[in-house]
């Protein structure tokens, strides 16, 4: 018997396929004393482990000259929303050298192919938005049925009455 067929867990839905060098924002939820909030927190993914156990991955944000990463599991329900801002370039699967490295010296190239998937997406979106504005226009009989039907609902006419004006136009 195999011990993963016995503790599935669950991917949370609302984390999109992100890898080293993705800049992110997560969005978590907090307890503190008898409440709960929500806090964010944006940065670079250091790290995405895959496992068994759901994984996780690892978020740096360099703050005021001090380095903070937090590790969040892929299966946490605690997490609200997990958001790519943009994905980088780079040749390593763990980022642990970007930890030495000045604010400066740790930037990262943008990957191109992903944002020309989102330009061609972005395109086709608004190409079928111009084809919903361009609808032919409607034919004169059609205008005039919805007409006596508009004129029929102002006065409470039934069916039978909204045919009758109809034979009469």
């Amino acid at each position: 018997m195999n011990v993963n067929s016995i503790n599935q867990t669950k991917i949370n839905p609302k984390i999109p396929p992100i890898s080293p060098g993705d800049t992110v924002k997560v969005s978590f939820k907090v307890k503190e004393a008898n409440r709960e909030r929500v806090q964010t927190l944006s940065g670079l993914v250091v790290r995405a482990r895959k496992g068994a156990a759901g994984g996780n991955f690892t978020v740096r944000r360099v703050t005021g000259g001090i380095g903070v990463e937090h590790t969040f599991p892929f299966a946490s329900p605690s997490l609200e929303k997990v958001e790519v801002v943009r994905h980088g370039k780079v040749r390593r699967a763990k980022l642990y050298y970007i930890r030495r490295l000045s604010a400066r010296e740790a930037r990262l190239k943008e990957r191109r192919e992903r944002m020309a998937e989102k330009a061609a997406a972005l395109e086709a979106a608004a190409a079928a938005a111009e084809s919903e504005v361009a609808e032919p226009v409607a034919e004169e009989d059609t205008v005039e049925e919805t007409a006596a039907e508009g004129a029929a609902v102002e006065e409470n006419t039934t069916e039978e009455e909204v045919e009758e004006i109809k034979e009469a136009e």
